[in-house]
């Protein structure tokens, strides 16, 4: 691959029809980092859902009381409700409310994820893009859980943009604090065990019966520690995951009917439940924390931020990425000694990464997820502004929508996740329907022009014996300049 190429596809979405290669390739990296926008219009005009998870699960509480209710009063009728859920529509059965709220919800999602897919598409900075999703993806949330799908878009435009060229420690907080992460891991009904709420609680105990929170929650804490920060191998004990989980308690989310004269509203549009926060001192790697509230938990993140276990785990993660499954521990060690250096200054960490050697490898190192291999292909097609329910069905159809990994941990950074057989074949039909759609008059050109100084005799051949453009356009798409970077 020429530097021009590695620039293009490997850092970044690939070339737009319209566009033609870098002069020079590392300033053309440099200067997105100036140009980035984080809030680019589509996303500065989206509706303000905030106060859309606490309005569901309350009315999912409503409804798991009615079920209650009619449970002990021997309803016949829920049965043939919860029988209608097994069918071949989970909506089935529902109240009309609550099944309106579910389709509502996802709709939005299909819109943030359409708004999500076609700013990669249009940008003029797609390095600082992919930086976007590569951080997003390392704080994954998915719509999962109720009221998630409001939220998991704003976690990525709101906690995860803002700071992909400022502190670690920042996006650390933002992210793992954000409503959507607080939802996604059950964070906001965790309740400290001897907290003001338990006394009370335990005082009126005979009338609160269901529905309310069932006391700490230890699944945010370990996520933090293992997949944010230190790591599997980041040295922490049980004793500090439980210690953590206690130092979150009270971090929760707005529009929680019960909780709401207790919420103390924070910047981020989480809350602070004062009265669920587990009172006291804690030790937590060592280190000692005094009962601060909310900032009790903040202090905890900091240092984890700069812990030299986060600095490796963090360049080992983000030379995997651009550096290849098996990243070299040269790139590794560089990444590692600016992340301390600096204090995990992100900006500091991009240029680092720029001016690595290792990146510039001239073979392709990384085999394309499926997100990147679409976006790539419409830049390269022109194809602009596609439709929610479109872009949806593509995604999903190839196996990677946006906000919905299997786990915490993310979609996987490895080819073997993604270049199967069954994947690969998904990809060759869609690239067909894409190609028969797609101006094709000038696929050769458009090839050596995305492709600098990369396009082997192979994909030449077979570029000039198509026996039309779309066919040539089509082959282009799944060549292996396109499914590898």
């Amino acid at each position: 691959m020429s530097k021009a190429s590695i620039a293009l596809n490997r850092f970044g979405y690939g070339l737009k029809r319209e566009q033609s290669a870098p002069d020079d390739p590392a300033r053309y990296l440099l200067a997105q980092m100036d140009a980035f926008d984080p809030f680019p219009s589509a996303i500065a005009g989206r509706s303000d859902n905030a106060a859309k998870p606490g309005e569901i699960l309350q009315m999912l509480r409503r409804l798991r009381q009615q079920r209650q209710m009619q449970a002990s009063e021997g309803e016949a009728d829920m049965a043939a409700m919860t029988e209608g859920m097994r069918g071949s529509d989970p909506l089935n059965g529902l109240p009309p409310e609550v099944r309106q709220s579910y389709m509502a919800a996802g709709q939005t999602l299909r819109r943030d994820v359409a708004l999500r897919t076609n700013i990669a598409i249009a940008s003029e900075t797609p390095m600082m893009e992919r930086m976007v999703h590569f951080w997003s993806n390392h704080f994954s949330v998915s719509a999962q859980k109720p009221g998630t799908h409001y939220q998991v878009a704003d976690h990525e435009f709101q906690a995860i943009r803002p700071f992909v060229l400022g502190r670690f420690s920042d996006m650390l907080k933002a992210a793992v604090l954000h409503p959507a992460m607080l939802l996604y891991l059950d964070q906001f009904q965790s309740v400290g065990p001897n907290s003001r709420f338990m006394q009370m609680r335990a005082r009126r105990r005979q009338g609160d019966q269901g529905g309310g929170p069932r006391g700490l929650n230890e699944n945010l804490a370990r996520e933090i520690l293992e997949l944010h920060t230190l790591g599997v191998d980041g040295g922490y004990s049980q004793s500090d995951v439980t210690e953590f989980a206690r130092a979150l308690t009270g971090w929760s989310i707005q529009g929680l009917g019960r909780f709401e004269r207790f919420t103390q509203g924070q910047a981020n549009g989480a809350a602070f439940v004062e009265v669920a926060h587990e009172p006291g001192n804690r030790t937590i790697m060592g280190r000692s924390y005094r009962d601060s509230g909310a900032r009790q938990a903040l202090d905890v993140l900091d240092d984890l931020a700069s812990h030299p276990a986060t600095a490796r785990f963090v360049a080992t993660k983000l030379a995997r990425h651009f550096g290849g499954d098996d990243p070299p521990a040269s790139l590794i060690n560089r990444l590692e000694a600016d992340f301390l250096k600096t204090g995990g200054d992100l900006a500091s960490l991009t240029r680092t990464l720029i001016a690595a050697p290792e990146v510039w490898a001239a073979e392709p190192v990384k085999f394309k997820q499926p997100f990147e291999w679409l976006v790539s292909v419409l830049r390269l097609t022109g194809i602009e502004n596609l439709d929610a329910r479109r872009i949806a069905s593509a995604l999903n159809e190839i196996g990677q929508l946006p906000w919905r990994a299997p786990s915490p941990a993310g979609y996987d950074d490895l080819a073997g996740s993604w270049a199967g057989p069954d994947g690969l074949f998904r990809r060759v039909e869609l690239a067909e329907r894409i190609a028969r759609n797609a101006p094709a008059d000038d696929v050769m050109w458009r090839a050596q022009s995305a492709f600098p100084g990369m396009l082997s005799d192979n994909t030449r051949t077979w570029l000039s014996r198509a026996e039309s453009g779309t066919q040539a356009l089509g082959l282009l798409l799944v060549s292996p300049e396109m499914m590898r970077r």
